[in-house]
């Protein structure tokens, strides 16, 4: 599937919101990054995933509607002017990624022969 670049509007009011609404959207399957401007309420998604997967799963969370949806392009460079080492760069803002880590099924096993006051019911 194409990489695409999808603009969404979400009323998100609170902080608490947009960490579960960048939660859910990091953890679909396909999403590279995820970014949300909060004074505008727009959230951009970019990966190979469709579009309405993500607003059905956000649509659980608050009111969400499709602004615009197209190919992920990267800004064309000028080739025209030299580098110049004189300036400092800002730092590139660091987008929101997908982390699943692992957890182990948590599950306890009693026996009888460890506890003599136990009841057992067969």
């Amino acid at each position: 599937m194409e990489i695409k670049k999808a603009v969404l509007k979400v009323e998100l009011h609170e902080e608490k919101a947009k960490k579960k609404a960048m939660k859910i959207v990091s953890g679909l399957s396909g999403v590279d990054s995820v970014s949300i401007d909060m004074k505008e309420k727009k959230m951009t998604v970019t990966g190979g995933i469709d579009p309405v997967c993500i607003v059905a799963k956000l649509r659980k969370l608050c009111h969400t509607e499709i602004v615009t949806v197209g190919p992920a392009k990267e800004p064309e460079k000028k080739k025209d002017e030299p580098p110049k080492g004189d300036q400092k760069k800002d730092p590139e803002p660091v987008a929101y990624l997908a982390y699943h880590p692992h957890m182990p099924p948590y599950c306890y096993v009693s026996c009888v022969e460890d506890n003599q006051n136990a009841c057992v019911i067969s």
